[in-house]
């Protein structure tokens, strides 16, 4: 034993080493496993921004027209006034010092490139803003929000061409689920049009809903390009100034519309008559303003932190909680069709939600395996 000592004194010094080795890649595990569970945390928070914004302001939307408002472009500029509200946020938040994890190497687009982008992006939430407020007002909520289910679909098929989005088995079940739904609401013919409401405005609401459906998925699937090949910084301020400035754009677009078309004379009027009362009607158009900003930072953080087709998912999955809502306070029938829709909504977004953590574990799976090489190396 005393003779092979020398011999033994390198390996041991090895064995040494080998510990330390391990303890780095236990170590930055441990850091990857934690940053994951914070950034879970916060897609959860913004899923839960985009679900209530998005749920609680169709349903005040809905709500003005049904108690006696009128003016479309007033309807839509509540969408987008209420942008200087995460002004304060963002000057205020805690997020707003989070590092850039885009790549520090590319320069920053010049501020023609900046504003030609946010331009584009302001004039198409501006079109479906505008779109759904058409929609919103000649359709039930229950049809309305079924019909908006149709939004994934457009999404995923501009993401293929625009962000290299993956069809997997399970996301193509979810966009034939999803289109199968709002197919059914167009055969409902007898439960789908109201009172109130004849069947030609019926059918223009149904085709102002599924164009708006379309310019949004085409929106949101733009964006995410604009932040990977344009902006090329994923930080939070990225996020908010591209709300923010979008936002701008579209409420000026749809604030001129509100004086050309005359509207503004009658708005008046409106509040005077309005079924609820003066106080009720500022107060439905100051809830519809705050709830849609919560909205539109949830869905457009939702993009920037895991992508497009996820935002417009999770939307998706807001829309039946809108159709029972609706059924509670507007009394809106759920026959056997729309129970089928909605089921077939829900199958789709889960289809879509179990794609989404399979990715994630393949990409934790290749993070850890990269991990343990470089610490062997």
């Amino acid at each position: 034993m005393g003779l092979a000592e020398p011999l033994i004194q390198p390996i041991t010094d090895q064995e040494t080493e080998e510990p330390t080795s391990k303890e780095k890649v236990t170590n930055q595990s441990k850091v990857a496993k934690s940053s994951n569970y914070t950034r879970w945390l916060r897609i959860g928070l913004f899923a839960l921004c985009s679900l209530c914004g998005q749920s609680g302001a169709t349903l005040l939307g809905r709500l003005y027209f049904e108690k006696g408002g009128n003016s479309q472009w007033l309807a839509t500029l509540m969408q987008l006034v209420g942008f200087p509200i995460l002004i304060l946020y963002y000057c205020f938040s805690p997020l707003k010092n989070l590092a850039a994890t885009g790549s520090s190497t590319s320069p920053p687009p010049s501020t023609a490139v900046l504003a030609s982008v946010y331009v584009s992006l302001g004039l198409l939430v501006a079109a479906f803003c505008l779109l759904y407020s058409t929609g919103l007002r000649y359709l039930p909520v229950s049809a309305y929000s079924l019909i908006c289910t149709s939004q994934l679909a457009f999404n995923a098929f501009f993401s293929y061409f625009l962000n290299s989005q993956k069809f997997t088995p399970l996301v193509i079940n979810s966009l034939v689920l999803l289109t199968i739904s709002s197919i059914l609401l167009v055969s409902d013919e007898d439960s789908s049009a109201t009172k109130s409401v004849s069947r030609g405005k019926y059918t223009i609401g149904f085709i102002c809903t599924v164009a708006a459906s379309a310019t949004n998925g085409l929106e949101l699937s733009l964006a995410q390009f604009c932040f990977r090949k344009v902006i090329k910084k994923e930080s939070f301020s990225a996020v908010m100034d591209m709300i923010i400035y979008q936002s701008l754009v579209a409420a000026s677009v749809i604030a001129a519309g509100l004086f050309i078309s005359g509207e503004w004379r009658s708005l008046k009027g409106e509040m005077e008559e309005y079924e609820l009362g003066k106080v009720s009607y500022l107060m439905v158009l100051v809830w519809i303003c705050i709830l849609w900003q919560a909205f539109a930072l949830g869905s457009t953080a939702l993009l920037f932190e895991v992508s497009s087709l996820f935002a417009n998912a999770v939307i998706v999955f807001a829309l039946p909680v809108v159709l029972v809502l609706a059924v509670i306070f507007f009394d809106n029938e759920m026959d056997c069709i729309k129970v089928v829709a909605t089921v077939l909504a829900l199958w789709g977004f889960l289809s879509y939600a179990y794609q989404q953590y399979l990715d994630d574990q393949e990409s934790k799976s290749e993070h850890n395996k990269n991990v343990s090489n470089d610490a062997r190396a």
